[in-house]
């Protein structure tokens, strides 16, 4: 029997996956132009609007708005939609802790709902119960590059007069019923952070098709001005969370690499579903036949110790990261984390919100439990290799599952 690569045995994985971030000559051209242009600025540049532009048109959008990073396109989104203390905005409790801090950053209170058992992504029954006379908004994320149950979502938001506002942090170039995201609701926020689908190392871009909206969005994120109108007018709150021309210019060469990208994860991804399905203890994210494109920011798979030897999670993560495949971290649930358990987050409330008791960071939540105890995600660019790595990621699994009492 072949002895596991934490027991000193030969990994699996006989090559290495494919660097991450991956960039050419475009991008240090890009570089070099700017460099040479001495037009650093968003404001005197043309690198960020060309990028605004065409980010926006390849998902189907009308407008977009670069931004710092990916939170903060969350924070302006949110003040553009006019949450304000008070409020209340509907979050998944499985996801990045910027989904619930970017509404307690509004001054509004984040309420959090269990996600769905096999797609992982929010659960749009519980969402519904969730909603309150305080409700203004509902944030779905698309959690690994699937998105949630978007075909729900929009008809209880407009059912009940919510924004719905897409969190595509996950899912650049992801599609449900063949549109992308990001355009099924008033808006959709993406980040460029180093581990995203496509990244300058930090920011982020909100797109929507309203043009009010759009308006807002870009008066909040550019000190509260407006286009067209004199440089030290500011005609609303804002504040600067303009991107520079540096990133524009990476993030337009990022873009014209994106599709293909997109579809060969998505073709590794499906092979692993295929392959995975047929390993006991193994549970692929389950893909609803209405995501017709999944970005796959990672690769998310259930762990099911009872398959192999009654193994930890920990243990079964370290044995594969010997073997060679990489992993990363699920997100602990959002309710458990420090911030809400010990009170703190209150400091962001006001009035009554701010002194009631929120049953709901009381309640269970044993689907986001689930996942953050008991999922395996491979990071995104494992996903940009070829058979050959998917085949190895499989071989891998077996190996341990073969060998899984050695490690007890």
């Amino acid at each position: 029997m072949t002895e596991l690569a934490i027991n000193g045995g030969t990994p699996s994985k006989t090559k290495p996956f494919p660097a991450w971030p991956q960039y050419d000559q475009r991008e240090q051209q890009a570089l070099i132009d700017v460099l040479e242009s001495r037009k650093w600025w968003r404001t005197e540049g043309t690198c960020v609007t060309k990028f605004e532009q065409e980010f926006a048109a390849f998902h189907g959008a009308k407008h977009g708005i670069a931004i710092t990073n990916g939170t903060h396109a969350l924070e302006v989104a949110l003040a553009a939609l006019g949450v304000v203390p008070g409020d209340e905005v509907i979050v998944p409790d499985s996801t990045f802790v910027a989904t619930a801090s970017s509404v307690l950053f509004a001054g509004a209170m984040p309420v959090m709902v269990d996600i769905c058992r096999d797609t992982e992504c929010i659960d749009p029954d519980l969402v519904e119960a969730a909603i309150t006379p305080r409700t203004k908004g509902i944030i779905p994320v698309h959690l690994g590059g699937h998105p949630a149950d978007l075909d729900r979502l929009t008809e209880i938001a407009s059912r009940h007069g919510l924004f719905l506002l897409e969190d595509c942090a996950h899912a650049h170039g992801s599609e449900w019923n063949g549109k992308k995201v990001g355009t099924h609701s008033v808006a959709g926020t993406f980040s460029f952070q180093s581990s995203k689908l496509m990244t300058a190392g930090e920011g982020g871009i909100i797109i929507t098709n309203d043009d009010e909206v759009e308006r807002n969005l870009r008066s909040v994120h550019d000190c509260g001005r407006l286009p067209g109108e004199w440089f030290y007018s500011h005609f609303a709150y804002g504040s600067n969370y303009r991107l520079s021309e540096w990133q524009g210019a990476v993030l337009q060469a990022q873009l014209e690499r994106l599709d293909q990208q997109t579809r060969l994860r998505d073709a590794n991804g499906a092979m692993l579903d295929r392959l995975l399905a047929e390993i006991p203890g193994i549970t692929p994210q389950a893909r609803d036949p209405r995501c017709t494109l999944n970005g796959h920011y990672a690769y998310i798979f259930h762990f099911d110790n009872s398959e192999f030897a009654g193994i930890s999670t920990e243990r079964f993560t370290a044995a594969m990261n010997a073997e060679g495949i990489r992993s990363q971290a699920p997100y602990p649930e959002v309710h458990k984390l420090d911030m809400f358990q010990n009170g703190a987050y209150k400091s962001r409330l006001s009035g009554s919100q701010a002194e009631e008791e929120h049953a709901f960071l009381r309640a269970d939540y044993p689907n986001s439990r689930r996942a953050a105890t008991e999922d395996y995600w491979i990071p995104q660019y494992c996903l940009l290799g070829d058979e050959q790595d998917m085949e190895e990621i499989v071989a891998a699994i077996k190996k341990i599952q073969a060998n899984a009492a050695s490690l007890g």
